[in-house]
């Protein structure tokens, strides 16, 4: 029985576990920190695994147990499982990404660096330690619109987009003053030029240095009240479009200039009037997805995807990710609550359901529980798929349940 050991299993993680362990898969658990927040905790799934070696703070006493276990990879389950996931598979001699080019996959500065010196292109910016520093060298090199942001966070984290200095010095305060997504202070932050284009994301998966892309969607966003930005809906990429060609070739240079060699990869991508653009990437699965609707409406999933790479290799290289797999119209519509709710309705995730389009929907509906405004990925209620032969019926759709937030949906 093979073993894969996955570290920090929440949010989409928890989608590998379960099918792993549905493949006959010996699931091992770790966490890389000692506290996890209330945010991922929620998504783990302890049924999914035979053994849960919890936080072991001395790494020697890790890797004996690991390798009593018999474990044949380590893969992370979300981005704070990246370093400790690559860090173990080197230390255990197991299959897993270039050790040499670790931090380039979490510190979102040492990335761009990386991508740079590969000949590719990523945004002009710097890792700042104090708001000074920040705003002396945004004036002095960008002085236009700009993003700040953590170094190694996730889900549009305090993002926040700037038009002047003052704009900068009041992001820069407020994020060196803040714990990132994961618990960690930000030491440093990251000041970059603001992209414009056509922004996409590319799940892939890496198998022996080979990539296979699993699923290419393109963003649509909307400027938030927070300064960050907030998730409108996503439409998938199909294989063969014009867009796909140069975004997936792009995304497989990023790959191999960080050392993604074996592992899940969630690329953001943006196409400008120079080019992709690298906005970032990480070495794991890609977050705020259904696995098992995406498989059904595509016929694979970027989670199925990797869990063929652990049990299978020989099927995943004969994988031809080229081919056109999108049969209807589909969009993965965010929810957005438009204020705050101080005690939410009990029926509207039942509303939702009643959307003639809706075939699936993930939402933190607690009624009679507090409801917060919507002002980054972390904030949203949650998530609905719409799909339809006719594309007319999804905006439909979609313009409803627009309208039902702007009235109130979440609150009455």
């Amino acid at each position: 029985m093979a073993a894969i050991a996955i570290v920090d299993g929440y949010s989409t993680g928890s989608a590998l576990s379960r099918t792993l362990a549905e493949r006959g898969v010996m699931c091992v658990h770790v966490r890389s920190a000692a506290e996890v927040s209330g945010y991922f905790a929620k998504t783990f799934r302890p049924g999914d695994y035979e053994i849960d070696l919890g936080f072991l703070a001395d790494r020697a006493e890790l890797l004996e147990r690991l390798r009593a276990i018999r474990v044949d990879q380590v893969v992370a389950g979300a981005e704070s499982g990246v370093i400790l996931a690559d860090t173990l598979n080197h230390l255990l001699g197991l299959p897993g990404n270039e050790i040499a080019t670790v931090a380039a996959r979490r510190d979102k500065s040492a990335m761009a660096a990386a991508v740079l010196a590969a000949g590719l292109a990523a945004p002009l910016g710097r890792a700042c330690a104090s708001v000074d520093e920040a705003a002396d060298w945004y004036a002095e090199a960008i002085a236009g619109p700009a993003v700040v942001k953590p170094l190694d966070s996730a889900g549009s984290d305090r993002v926040r987009f700037c038009r002047d200095v003052d704009q900068v010095r009041a992001a820069c305060a407020e994020l060196l003053a803040a714990r990132n997504l994961f618990g960690a202070p930000n030491h440093r932050i990251l000041v970059q030029e603001q992209l414009v284009g056509a922004e996409f994301y590319v799940n892939s998966v890496s198998c022996g240095g080979a990539h296979r892309v699993a699923e290419i969607w393109r963003y649509t966003k909307r400027p938030g009240p927070a300064g960050a930005p907030i998730y409108d809906y996503e439409e998938p990429v199909e294989p063969g479009s014009a867009d796909a060609a140069p975004v997936r070739e792009f995304a497989f240079a990023v790959l191999d200039a960080l050392g993604v060699r074996s592992s899940a990869a969630h690329t953001e991508i943006m196409l400008t009037a120079r080019g992709p653009v690298l906005i970032e990437s990480g070495a794991r699965l890609g977050g705020a997805t259904l696995p098992e609707v995406v498989a059904k409406l595509s016929g694979v999933s970027q989670t199925s995807l990797q869990a063929q790479s652990l049990v299978d290799p020989a099927a995943f290289n004969d994988f031809d990710d080229r081919t056109r797999r999108w049969s209807t119209t589909v969009r993965n519509v965010s929810l957005i609550n438009p204020m705050p709710v101080g005690r939410q309705a009990g029926q509207w995730l039942a509303r939702l359901s009643q959307l003639p389009t809706a075939v699936a929907i993930a939402a933190n509906c607690v009624p009679g529980a507090e409801l917060p405004q919507t002002v980054d990925l972390i904030t949203s209620p949650g998530f609905v798929y719409l799909t339809a032969e006719d594309a007319t019926e999804v905006e439909r759709d979609y313009r409803t349940l627009r309208r039902w937030e702007r009235h109130g949906l979440y609150g009455r």
